[in-house]
């Protein structure tokens, strides 16, 4: 038996052509920027982890501590040193890579500032925490410490802390500054440089070393009386905050004392004068 014969038709076989290429087309189209595709949160993207490699990668930046011959030049690496907004702003105004990138701190202590440094190489600095309310132990400050060498030494850090915009590093001095021991001399160099350094507006640093004095008369009759007279007159501020805490106190014990008593006043009263001459 003769086999069919099988016949297509030209038309149909346009209409197949022309489905495929409309597939194809469609497959081929690029997909819009601002339409989903449903597949956005399959990968999420990886923030890039910055190691202490490429902090050690990036240029050299060298720091000129002091004018003249005293003049100290200090080296950090510019990736590290621009987590500070203060140098940060510096830094950005190197517009030459082969300018020779150098910042000029005339005014600033030499320790202090390598103390800066040292933390951020380090996250702390000497002599470093050794417990939530330790330190290490420095031979370099002296015993008993009368002039304040260890309390000057982090309240230095702090202010330059403050001043690099680098908070977490004058938390840092500031617990440092109550960790430490001191004399009554000690304290009274801690709250000269305190009063003459830091801004009015800074209750952080301020208030304590106003409560501490406000607390301790006796120590200032026996230990400090002459330095804590000059620094009265030197800074007539620290003598006002002082009083004010020291009346507060006495405020609030004489208040304490009414209530125990029925709030009955126990003060004398004051004579009123009189106009009239007998």
């Amino acid at each position: 038996m003769a086999d069919p014969e099988i016949t297509i038709s030209e038309a149909a076989g346009d209409e197949e052509m022309a489905e495929v290429e409309a597939a194809e087309e469609i497959l081929e189209e690029p997909t819009g920027g601002d339409e989903a595709t449903g597949l956005e949160d399959i990968e999420p993207e990886m923030p890039e982890r910055i190691t202490f490699l490429d902090y050690l990668r990036s240029p050299i930046i060298q720091l000129i501590i002091g004018t003249g011959a005293d003049s100290t030049t200090l080296s950090v690496h510019q990736a590290l040193l621009i987590q500070s907004p203060h140098f940060a702003e510096a830094v950005s105004r190197f517009t030459d890579s082969a300018q020779a990138r150098r910042i000029e701190l005339p005014n600033d202590d030499l320790n202090a500032t390598s103390s800066v440094l040292e933390y951020l190489y380090k996250s702390d600095y000497f002599p470093t925490l050794s417990g939530a309310q330790t330190m290490e132990y420095d031979p370099t400050v002296p015993s008993p410490d009368n002039d304040g060498v260890a309390l000057l030494r982090h309240a230095r850090v702090y202010t330059l802390a403050q001043r690099f915009g680098l908070p977490a590093l004058s938390a840092l001095a500031h617990k440092k500054i109550h960790l430490t021991q001191s004399t009554a001399k000690g304290e009274i160099a801690y709250a000269r440089f305190v009063y003459r350094e830091t801004s009015t507006e800074d209750e952080a640093i301020r208030k304590p070393v106003a409560a501490f004095w406000a607390t301790r008369s006796h120590v200032l009759r026996h230990e400090a009386e002459q330095e804590f007279k000059r620094m009265c007159l030197e800074f007539p501020q620290f003598g006002f905050d002082v009083l004010s805490l020291v009346l507060d106190a006495q405020e609030k014990r004489s208040i304490r004392h009414e209530a125990a008593s029925g709030g009955t006043a126990s003060g004398r009263k004051r004579q009123r004068v009189s106009g009239v001459v007998p």
